[in-house]
């Protein structure tokens, strides 16, 4: 969704002089455009899974407690789509709630939006995090880090009762590496990236793994937590398992954390083309329902 303001305050455009001033107080004016294609998919899926797991009804479950609802907010171009529902619900029952945010992106979100920030330190537990996801599998494995997340996302995901995973169906494989081409990003210390990179390349059976490189900045893509990347897409028959991926991976000195996300998803949404969404749960369940308007 992406949302404007038409002001008459630009006077030299208005054709006026510098001392000009017009005869109405120019009033801002929210130009709002329903998104379409894949954005419409993404926008499908986030309404949809606001709509099941915040509910102005739901209460935490952690009787400690001193809020109503805590909830974990991801990243990703998805998520945008996630607070802007949230927010629909308006300011008396967002009230009671504390939402924590897994990166710079989500907490601008939750700032924008009016709701009460949180931080994991202060709220360890938390009732349901929405996340997106690069890829997910028939089993809810995911590839995340797209983003460079990935490590604050897990933190998150971790600390929740129920993760739920939120995307378009370009998303949705039957196994990862499918349709996700750069592979698995695995955060490293910049100290040893170059020996965990031959490691990945000669030993781990990904020989195009390469260090991401920023877009419009010199050099490589850094972390919010100073790391470098490594994008690493892995033979299909190592993905056939990628809980395996991930710990070997793991035990490489210098890696911070890995962007495979195994068991840990309750449900993943999918917003299809024909304004549907597929619901996959983790008891291998699959449904197709409406998606929220």
């Amino acid at each position: 969704m992406q949302v404007g303001s038409a002001t008459a305050g630009a006077a030299s455009e208005a054709g006026l002089g510098a001392g000009a001033s017009l005869k109405q107080e120019a009033v801002p004016v929210p130009i709002v455009q329903k998104p379409s294609g894949i954005e419409s998919s993404k926008r499908l899926a986030a309404y949809t899974a606001v709509d099941h797991y915040i509910k102005p009804e739901h209460r935490t479950s952690f009787q400690s407690s001193r809020v109503d609802q805590i909830v974990g907010i991801g990243s990703g171009s998805t998520v945008p789509y996630v607070v802007d529902r949230i927010a629909q619900q308006g300011k008396e029952v967002n009230q009671g709630r504390v939402f924590v945010p897994t990166g710079f992106q989500s907490r601008q979100l939750i700032v924008a939006a009016g709701l009460t920030l949180g931080d994991v330190d202060e709220y360890p537990s938390i009732d349901v995090t929405i996340d997106g996801a690069d890829e997910v599998d028939r089993e809810l494995n995911l590839i995340k880090g797209g983003g460079a997340c990935h490590l604050r996302e897990k933190v998150i995901a971790e600390a929740a009762e129920t993760f739920v995973v939120v995307a378009d169906y370009r998303k949705n494989s039957e196994f990862l590496g499918t349709n996700y081409p750069p592979g698995v990003p695995i955060e490293v210390v910049p100290f040893a990236y170059g020996k965990v990179l031959s490691a990945v390349q000669k030993t781990f059976g990904a020989p195009k793994a390469t260090l991401r490189m920023a877009v419009k900045k010199a050099g490589p893509v850094v972390t919010d937590n100073g790391n470098f990347v490594i994008d690493a897409p892995f033979e299909r028959e190592k993905m056939l398992d990628p809980a395996s991926v991930l710990k070997q991976t793991k035990l490489l000195t210098g890696v911070v954390e890995v962007g495979l996300f195994c068991n840990m998803a309750k449900a993943a949404y999918f917003g299809n083309e024909d304004g549907t969404v597929t619901i996959r749960r983790a008891d291998g369940t699959v449904e197709e329902v409406a998606g929220a308007a």
